[in-house]
């Protein structure tokens, strides 16, 4: 019988995030910690549609619980767990950063298959596609320092996304994220914008 996926849930005040610890990017939130995992067992078909067949479905185990905190509560998961100290393999960081590519890839595609104006929310907010993919790009950026890589205003995104894996892949000393972190993170934001506007497309 196939062991459940290990996850761990971050608790905030008016968020709960259910987060997968060896699938980058499998992370959902809900009104309570059974919301939450809910959402997060919801979204396994998408997330295997975005990442393909590496990734099959199957029960989860909540290994651990942490303190959520402004930016738990604002909409983002942002706790970091004693796992993340582990040393994360030279093979098992490919694996990730393999899967932050195909989360790359899942968005692009997303992007392009999208009309430029997306459907308002029920207030009438919300950024149009180019201005996701923006958003999407620049927090990109802004992430890569925290794993101690410097990317450039301007630089193309492919090779933004190449310095990206470098640094993921070949962590140094001194990084304000652990590497293990910085790759839910990373993934997290794409799907869950990528799936933003699939669902504002329609």
């Amino acid at each position: 019988m196939p062991r459940p996926h290990p996850i761990y849930l971050e608790v905030g005040k008016r968020w709960v995030f259910a987060c997968a610890l060896d699938w980058p990017g499998w992370c959902r939130r809900g009104r309570g910690e059974g919301a939450a995992v809910d959402a997060l067992l919801a979204y396994a078909p998408r997330y295997r549609a975005a990442i393909g067949s590496r990734f099959t479905a199957r029960d989860v185990e909540i290994v651990g619980r942490l303190d959520g905190n402004a930016t738990t509560d604002f909409g983002a998961p942002s706790a970091v767990g004693p796992w993340d100290d582990e040393p994360l393999t030279g093979v098992e960081a490919r694996r990730q950063a393999g899967i932050v590519q195909a989360s790359w890839r899942a968005f692009d595609e997303v992007v392009e298959a999208a009309p430029p104006a997306l459907r308002r929310g029920v207030r009438g907010g919300g950024r149009d596609r180019d201005q996701i993919a923006a958003h999407v790009r620049e927090a990109e950026r802004s992430y890569a320092s925290k794993v101690g890589a410097r990317i450039p205003p301007r630089t193309p995104w492919p090779d933004q996304r190449a310095t990206v894996v470098a640094a993921l892949t070949t962590p140094t000393s001194g990084n304000k994220w652990p590497i293990r972190y910085a790759l839910r993170r990373i993934a997290w934001h794409v799907l869950d914008h990528a799936w933003e506007i699939e669902d504002r497309s329609s």
